[in-house]
């Protein structure tokens, strides 16, 4: 059975926590960052838990972490 290949994008944009849960970084933290306020910036930071809708479809894309 040969290996799967990873995909170098989801690698490199998602992890899986220690119960097997995905996790992502929010979107939109990259610049124009002028006009968001504060509180919204430091919400940006945080980590956060993928949709389950979406969970299966990732963690395909990203067999071995």
């Amino acid at each position: 059975m040969p290996k799967i290949k990873t995909h170098s994008g989801a690698k490199k944009r998602f992890k899986l926590s220690k119960n097997g849960k995905v996790i992502r970084a929010h979107a939109n933290k990259s610049h124009i960052l002028n006009k968001k306020t504060r509180k919204r910036k430091r919400g940006l930071r945080q980590t956060v838990v993928t949709d389950k809708t979406n969970t299966a479809q990732v963690k395909r894309l990203i067999p071995y972490k």
